[in-house]
């Protein structure tokens, strides 16, 4: 569902695109969709994206529907909304390169997830690389969902679990709770059909993270069917290790893995 008017965007949101140089990667153009999380907007993943940029690596950061505004724009916005965004991203990423791997933060990382086991089977995802992925919580007050969206509009804000200090992602300072509940409406699916994920997998993990807990990490690891699942210790990091101290080891890892799953 999209809104009537839509709040302007914040002028770090914009979305990311750039082209492969196959000189720095074996000769073959390689795309790289990295996709950020809820109630943050792409300022949280550009970063990262931008490093790969830099190996050659194409990239597509896009900025979901209702994020980079306003809490209350994104409460119009639904999974399928955020999800037809990615779909829209790889296919832009496909036009002009040979392969492409999958990223993506929190939210982001379920969305990516959504996409390699819809499309696996064509061939068009290289590898999936996760950062702190939700698709699932421990949290009791989420059955509550369906009722307290009608009551009340939003919780607090989920943003800025960031170690170092001084760092922002500029996402939401409100959680809207419409949105907060069709986005975990569309884990229990996911999860079941992780088994239809079959491209080798980095998942990312932080030694803490505040918003997310460990209850996805089991479910992501053991449900898909890929042979190739890379488990990586973010030790110095919170949520947002796409900002946080442990960036570089971030970089490195991903750089390596898509350099491998691509190689041909």
């Amino acid at each position: 569902m999209t809104p009537a008017s839509a709040p302007p965007v914040h002028p770090l949101a914009t979305p990311l695109a750039t082209d492969p140089d196959p000189s720095l990667t074996g000769g073959r153009r390689v795309g790289v969709l990295v996709c950020h999380g809820f109630t943050g907007q792409p300022a949280s993943v550009k970063p990262w994206a931008q490093e790969l940029a830099e190996r050659g690596y194409a990239v597509e950061v896009p900025r979901l529907p209702g994020h980079g505004t306003t809490w209350q724009d994104l409460n119009g916005y639904r999974w399928e909304d955020w999800y037809a965004e990615v779909r829209a991203a790889h296919r832009r990423l496909l036009e002009r390169c040979d392969v492409v791997v999958l990223a993506g933060l929190s939210m982001g990382g379920a969305l990516v997830l959504r996409l390699a086991a819809d499309v696996e089977s064509s061939g068009q995802v290289a590898g999936v690389v996760v950062v702190n992925p939700a698709v699932a919580t421990k949290r009791l007050d989420v059955k509550l969902l369906p009722v307290l969206k009608h009551v009340v509009k939003s919780f607090p804000g989920i943003t800025d679990d960031i170690k170092k200090p001084g760092v922002t992602e500029h996402g939401y300072p409100r959680a809207p709770l419409k949105a907060v509940h069709s986005m975990m409406r569309a884990w229990p699916v996911l999860v079941a059909d992780l088994p239809q994920v079959t491209a080798p997998v980095l998942y990312a993990r932080s030694a803490v993270d505040h918003v997310v807990d460990e209850s996805s990490e089991p479910l992501i690891t053991s449900r898909v069917s890929s042979r190739d699942v890379t488990v990586l210790r973010l030790p110095e990091s919170y949520h947002v290790a796409t900002l946080d101290n442990d960036l570089p080891l971030l970089v490195e890892e991903t750089a390596a893995f898509v350099a491998r799953v691509t190689s041909g």
